[in-house]
C-alpha cells in the first residue's frame, strides 16, 4: 500500500483542518518545501498536496509553491484543490506533478472530466469527498445529493484509474478510518482507491493493507506525532 503523507496549503503555510472546517485550522509550518523535504528524508516516495485556498475560491495562490516542491524533490506528487481548467492541469503536469486531482470540476462538469481523462489518462485522479455518503464540493462547503459510491462506479466506467476517497466526518479528528467504506469501494473493478480521513494508528494502516487498499493519505497523525512516518513506511516498502 502506498503511503501518502499530506501537505495542506493555506496562505502558503502547512495547515490542517478538522472536518474540512476552515474555521478549525491549525498551522504546522511556514515552509511547505521544507516539510516535503522532511518527508522525503524520512523515506517517503509519495506526497499528497491540497491547495485549500484554491479549493475554496478557485484561485491560484499556491500553485508556484506546489510546482517548486515537484522541482526540488524526487517525490511522486499528486495535488488537488481548485483545479477546474485544462490550463491549470497542463501547468501542473508540465511542472512535474505526477497526478492532478479533480474534485468540484468532476462533479459540476462531468464532460470536462471525461475529456481530461481521455487526454491525460493516469495523470488525472478524482477526489471524492463524502459526508454521510453524499459528495461534497467547493472545499467541502456544499453537500450534494450525489451518492459517493455510485459516483465512484461512474468514474471507473469512464476510465478514471485512481480515486482519493475522503470521509469528511473523520478528517482531522484522529478518530480512525472508515474501513467499511473502502471495502465497498474495493469491489469496483479497475479502480485504485486511496483512503483519506481519520487514519491515526498502525491498526488503521493494517486494516487498509488487509483489504489491499491502493494507498493511504496520512496528515494530522504525522503532524501530531501519533504516527511516525519512517516507521509506517514499512507497510509500503518505501522505507529507507
Amino acid at each position: 500500500m502506498k503511503i501518502f503523507p499530506a501537505i495542506d496549503l493555506r496562505g502558503g503555510k502547512v495547515v490542517r483542518l478538522t472536518e474540512g472546517d476552515y474555521d478549525k485550522m491549525k498551522t504546522y509550518g511556514d515552509s511547505p518545501l521544507d516539510t516535503a523535504k522532511m518527508f522525503e528524508a524520512a523515506g517517503a516516495k509519495h506526497l499528497h498536496i491540497v491547495d485549500l485556498d484554491s479549493a475554496k475560491n478557485g484561485g491560484d495562490e499556491n500553485s508556484d509553491i506546489i510546482c517548486r516542491i515537484a522541482n526540488e524533490t524526487k517525490l511522486f506528487i499528486e495535488t488537488g484543490g481548485g483545479i477546474r481548467s485544462e490550463e491549470k492541469i497542463r501547468k501542473y503536469i508540465d511542472s512535474g506533478i505526477d497526478r492532478v486531482i479533480l474534485g468540484t470540476a468532476a462533479i459540476n462538469n462531468f464532460p470536462f472530466l471525461r475529456d481530461m481523462v481521455k487526454k491525460y489518462g493516469s495523470h488525472i485522479a478524482v477526489g471524492v469527498d463524502a459526508k454521510n455518503e453524499k459528495v461534497a464540493v467547493n472545499g467541502w462547503l456544499e453537500v450534494t445529493e450525489i451518492n459517493s459510491f455510485d459516483f465512484c462506479e461512474k468514474l471507473a466506467d469512464i476510465g478514471v484509474e485512481t480515486v482519493i476517497y475522503t470521509d469528511i466526518s473523520r478528517d482531522g479528528k484522529l478518530s480512525g478510518t472508515n474501513v467499511e467504506a473502502y471495502k465497498r469501494l474495493k469491489k469496483i473493478e479497475k479502480l485504485n482507491v486511496i483512503a483519506s480521513g481519520g487514519i491515526s494508528s498502525e491498526n488503521d494502516i493494517k486494516a487498509l493493507c488487509s483489504i489491499d487498499c491502493y494507498g493511504a493519505v496520512i496528515g494530522k497523525a504525522i503532524y501530531e506525532n501519533k504516527l511516525n512516518l519512517r516507521e509506517i513506511l514499512k507497510y509500503s516498502g518505501d522505507e529507507l
